[in-house]
């Protein structure tokens, strides 16, 4: 059997002598289990197919992650860092266009202009709201005190309180797009996608006494497990559509799969054989470690009967560029791609840490990113904030744009058919609040979202958007999520 890079595996070569230690075979699961791409896509039109099957046989029950045309349904979540300058932010509004009384929600206005900062989005009006009066209470310092940057990324998907740790007993919740991914991960390939634009981080002190592992991780698959986003654009292509350039993955993509399946049996038998010598303890750590050795089993079985994935007539991209705005256009194609061809239908992208002191040579700023928030009213200060964050916004507009370019199978585009929310976990980066959260949520969701608009509730949890979003998709049966306390009307 060959590698993807034409070598073959001779498995007579990595079988471990009988007197192999325990912390070496460990060792060893620990490379076999990280091996990348078990998982490819499916073609939208296959997709659709079996969507409509189920809405014409089921037409009284909600389709999951489906649209009422059959198209998929895609739900994102974009992170960008240390809050936003308040008076560029927010839009400015006609009081003659705005609604009032409605349960939650403050009021609601169609006729308002977008300030400094969103100015980008402009040309995609019709497709974008904004949502003021949104709080993460569970962010706030309350007995912990300092870590707000921590505390606002490993907040902002979870809604809960995390653990003030910088040790290995890290304690969140399981993020939003994980819950959605535990009901409608399997119509597709890939459940989720988590991205960012920085190398991941799961241990060591970030913030205060907070372990890095909230900062650098937007996906929680459950309190204790957050999920590595993939900064490598490469990887990523490789990851959906296998290595090689066009015409020629097909082949290297059968090749991985029969190495995967090798590699994976001689993980279970050698675990079997290990297990009778193992003392109580150490079973358990291998029965918790082997949990994940049968995900990914379950994944290349899922991956098989999605049959082959598609192959884009397009490059691998390259390694990550020099340029962070090549660097963010990159990973944005990559989700694009990835909702374009239903490999997934739920995605996070982490911009960059909350806390990030990444210098914008890009706009001619050479001070830190964080040094610059914490303003204290400095004119120059400020002015720069605001470019950083326009910057920050023309990014993600190209982004919708490139989305809204990108036809559907129902006729209408990807981004009609998307929920993407683009915020963070931090308002004010100067105070480190986190009440009034700077959030945009773009996509129609096929058609059940009323975008065009600016939207001021009444001080809610964003949990509350967050179950919407959920019901959307079709999962209607989660009472409560973070710290949520009802859902949230008029979105």
């Amino acid at each position: 059997m060959k590698q993807d890079n034409g070598r073959h595996l001779d498995r007579s070569f990595i079988r471990p002598r009988a007197n192999f230690s325990r912390r070496s075979f460990l060792q060893g699961l620990g490379v076999c289990v990280a091996l990348p791409a078990f998982e490819s896509l499916l073609p939208s039109s296959l997709r659709a197919a079996e969507s409509l099957t189920s809405l014409s046989s089921k037409a009284e029950a909600a389709p999951l992650a489906t649209t009422a045309t059959g198209a998929p349904l895609r739900m994102a979540f974009v992170y960008f860092p240390n809050g936003a300058r308040q008076d560029y932010w927010w839009p400015k509004v006609t009081e003659n266009d705005i609604e009032f009384g409605r349960t939650d929600l403050q009021y609601g206005c169609t006729d308002f202009q977008f300030g400094r900062t969103m100015q980008p989005l402009e040309k995609l009006r019709q497709h974008v709201q904004v949502l003021g009066g949104l709080d993460h209470a569970n962010a706030m310092p309350g007995p912990d005190g300092a870590g707000d940057h921590a505390r606002a990324n490993g907040t902002f998907l979870t809604g809960v309180r995390v653990r003030k740790t910088a040790g290995a007993d890290i304690h969140a919740g399981v993020s939003i797009d994980q819950v959605a991914a535990e009901h409608v991960g399997h119509l597709t390939r890939f459940p989720s996608l988590e991205l960012s634009c920085e190398p991941a981080r799961k241990s060591g002190n970030c913030d205060s006494g907070y372990s890095c592992a909230y900062q650098y991780n937007l996906a929680w698959r459950s309190p204790t497990a957050p999920l590595a986003p993939e900064a490598n654009p490469r990887l990523v292509f490789e990851r959906l559509f296998g290595a090689g350039p066009p015409g020629q993955r097909r082949e290297n993509y059968e090749h991985r799969q029969q190495q995967q399946r090798s590699i994976l049996d001689f993980v279970m038998d050698d675990a079997r054989s290990l297990q009778r010598n193992l003392t109580g303890r150490d079973q358990q750590k291998l029965d918790d470690y082997l949990t994940s050795v049968r995900d990914i089993e379950q994944r290349i079985a899922r991956a098989e009967q999605f049959g082959e994935p598609p192959d884009p007539a397009v490059d691998t991209p390259a390694s990550i560029p020099a340029s962070y705005e090549e660097h963010l256009h990159l990973m944005y194609s990559m989700l694009a791609l990835a909702f374009q061809t239903d490999s997934t239908r739920i995605g996070t992208m982490l911009l960059a840490h909350d806390g990030s002191n990444r210098p914008f040579p890009e706009l001619t700023i050479s001070a830190g990113h964080h040094d610059l928030s914490h303003h204290h009213g400095n004119e120059d200060m400020l002015a720069k904030i605001g470019d950083i964050d326009r910057w920050y916004m023309k990014q993600f507009a190209w982004f919708l744009d490139k989305l809204d370019q990108t036809p559907d199978i129902d006729g209408h585009s990807v981004l009609h058919n998307s929920m993407i929310v683009y915020g963070c976990g931090n308002s004010d980066g100067n105070r480190h609040t986190h009440q009034n959260l700077p959030i945009v949520l773009a996509g129609d969701g096929g058609g059940t979202l009323s975008p065009g608009r600016y939207a001021k509730f009444n001080s809610i949890p964003a949990c509350n958007l967050f179950l919407g979003m959920l019901d959307r998709m079709g999962v209607e049966e989660i009472p409560r999520f973070g710290d949520s306390t009802a859902r949230a009307q008029g979105i």
